[in-house]
């Protein structure tokens, strides 16, 4: 880990035009505090991949309503209705990925692998401008590997090393995108002196840096 950040440090980490992991499932482990900072940086052009559109108001549902996000690529949008009309007036582009095969594809990216083969969208619109690929006689789709240039990290519990643990449901995508990106910062539910080394999720040589706010 090489440090906490507050607010202001938080913010310079940020740019127009980046590619954003958000943890969380319908914003349960969502980081809402990191989540507050980039709506209030201002910064534009984003492509964010989560689980989902979260809702009008919690999860990465704010930074779709300011307009900052050009892309988004999640699982599901029902529970923001902003998403739908953005994607319908083509003021934003949706990817919409099956879940499991969206888990994979960022466990892919955080792995170095090329990319995963999945039965999972054959024979309907999920194969559109995808390779297929036959394997003893079963075809595959490939879906190639995402990563991103920062992940925003919610739902842990965090050690003085930075060391992560995951509070129940909130774990969801988070270890993934903490795996999948270039730099890595956490906004923790919780702070402990040390975790039990065989309860760490998420190591510290991963985690960049720590929402510390009286920092």
């Amino acid at each position: 880990m090489k440090g906490y950040v507050n607010q202001a440090s938080f913010k310079a980490l940020l740019r127009d035009d980046m590619v954003i992991m958000v943890g969380g499932f319908l914003a349960n482990g969502s980081p809402e505090r990191l989540i507050d900072l980039v709506a209030e940086s201002q910064v534009k052009n984003l492509t964010v991949i989560c689980n989902d559109g979260g809702y009008v108001d919690l999860g990465v549902g704010k930074i779709i309503a300011q307009g900052q996000v050009r892309k988004l690529i999640a699982s599901h949008i029902g529970t923001n209705p902003n998403v739908g009309t953005l994607m319908q007036e083509g003021e934003m582009e949706v990817e919409l990925v099956p879940q499991g095969t969206l888990a994979e594809r960022i466990r892919a990216g955080g792995a170095g692998l090329g990319g995963i083969l999945t039965p999972t969208g054959m024979d309907t619109i999920v194969e559109n401008g995808k390779k297929v690929i036959e394997v003893k006689g079963i075809k595959y789709l490939l879906e190639e590997p995402l990563k991103a240039d920062l992940a925003l990290i919610g739902g842990a519990e965090a050690d003085t090393y930075g060391n992560l643990a995951y509070i129940q449901t909130m774990r969801n995508f988070n270890p993934l995108m903490a795996l999948a990106s270039e730099l890595v910062v956490v906004e923790p539910h919780r702070f402990t002196p040390v975790i039990d080394p065989e309860c760490v999720i998420t190591p510290h040589p991963l985690v960049d840096y720590i929402l510390k706010e009286d920092q």
